[in-house]
């Protein structure tokens, strides 16, 4: 398996001192090509680990499987660099019998980056796809004071992040905020996948009763990744988008973004959220009468 973090030189600057040379340590970023069957599917730009749970991920979160035993093996490919050492940038999964393949065309055009997650979707309708495990119904409720801690918990959790400052992550918490996983990686959607992942492998799809808490923004791709694991309350340190308020809404899903401090803005589901320390108007009646700014 490949590095984590590559350390390169660089020249610091700071003002009113003399420039230094010392190096630094990088969060690696190679490709991942995924194949179904000895087919490629999706290429990916990802930090290397835990690629077999990122393969799992992503093909739940793309509909293609919906349970841990309906791929049958996965296994890397020879992928060799100039010094002929095997670069671990390919991995073929093989779906179990009687398992439909993904489906081909313009639609579903997987190449992906670590910045915006899967490109090419040739509509909306496109990107919302079919789910058994809809979060709508779950009835789990969620402590204010427990999300306020969630996002120091996972930056605790990012062994990678504290040497390279260059990571995302994503973690899966219980509703009283214990950490059952938590994964980093340069893409967002990429550390999604990789949670989600897991929580396949562990027999924890859906994902009923949990908090999936992420480091960045919440775009619609993250959203559609925890609707079809039936994720029911998805946290994010900063703004969601407006499809991926859309579509929470839609779905069922509690959608809660500038989780910062004790602040909170909660965009979709707010009756999943307990405030303990409000008084007793019922929380989804306690609106934000102004948005928080990415600015303040």
């Amino acid at each position: 398996m490949g590095r984590l973090t590559v350390r390169r030189p660089v020249v610091r600057l700071a003002a009113g001192r003399t420039p230094t040379r010392r190096p630094d340590a990088l969060a690696v970023e190679e490709p991942l090509e995924l194949r179904v069957d000895g087919r490629p599917l999706a290429v990916t730009m990802r930090t290397p680990g835990h690629d077999v749970e990122l393969a799992h991920g992503f093909l739940l979160t793309e509909g293609v499987i919906t349970a841990a035993d309906e791929l049958a093996a996965a296994r890397y490919c020879d992928s060799v660099d100039d010094t002929g050492t095997n670069t671990y940038n390919v991995l073929d999964v093989a779906l179990a019998p009687g398992v439909a393949p993904p489906e081909t065309g313009v639609e579903r055009n997987f190449y992906t980056t670590s910045s915006c997650g899967v490109c090419g979707k040739a509509s909306l309708d496109a990107v919302r796809l079919r789910t058994r495990f809809s979060p709508a119904g779950d009835p789990v409720r969620v402590d204010a004071a427990t999300l306020y801690a969630l996002p120091d918990a996972l930056r605790e959790a990012q062994r990678i992040f504290e040497s390279t400052g260059g990571l995302h992550a994503a973690g899966l918490f219980t509703p009283d905020g214990t950490a059952l996983v938590v994964r980093e990686d340069v893409g967002r959607h990429n550390a999604v996948d990789k949670v989600l992942g897991w929580a396949l492998l562990q027999g924890r799809v859906p994902a009923s009763g949990c908090v999936l808490m992420v480091s960045g923004r919440a775009s619609f791709e993250l959203v559609q990744k925890a609707v079809m694991a039936g994720v029911p309350v998805l946290a994010a340190v900063s703004a969601p988008s407006s499809l991926a308020v859309e579509l929470a809404v839609e779905s069922g899903t509690t959608l809660v973004g500038f989780l910062r401090g004790t602040t909170m803005n909660v965009y979709a589901g707010p009756d999943r959220i307990v405030d303990g320390t409000a008084d007793d108007t019922p929380l989804e009646d306690q609106r934000i009468r102004r948005p928080v700014s990415a600015h303040e």
